[in-house]
């Protein structure tokens, strides 16, 4: 399952993400990350006017790193609130051209990486 995720030094006492443009979505297999994406998008993550991706919470983990660990207590794992002041309109999303671009990009990465390899 993909979850939003902070790393530790991102989360103030009350358990509060500080800086919530740091977060990055993560899969975590075993209790540690698996893999990661990049940083989030504020636009569709941090968006008042875009509520279908909003994050709200986030599993803990030590650092952003393959194989770091995710905090985890008796009842499974731990997570920090995301506070509504970091929400902004940052007005409407086409997630479905987002979609597209994204896929074109990493298509593109992969022929690039491919024509390097052959070339190398």
């Amino acid at each position: 399952m993909i979850r939003h995720c902070v790393e530790e030094a991102n989360v103030d006492d009350e358990s509060n993400v500080i800086d919530p443009t740091k977060i990055r979505h993560v899969t975590i297999v075993g209790g540690k990350i698996e893999s990661m994406s990049g940083l989030i998008d504020p636009a569709s993550h941090l968006n008042l006017d875009y509520p279908d991706h909003r994050v709200t919470v986030c599993v803990i983990a030590d650092k952003f790193e393959n194989g770091a660990k995710a905090k985890m207590d008796s009842d499974g794992l731990i997570f920090a609130a995301v506070q509504r002041s970091a929400y902004s309109h940052y007005g409407q999303v086409d997630y479905t051209q987002r979609l597209t671009n994204m896929i074109k990009a990493v298509k593109k990465n992969q022929e690039l990486r491919k024509a390097a390899k052959e070339e190398a």
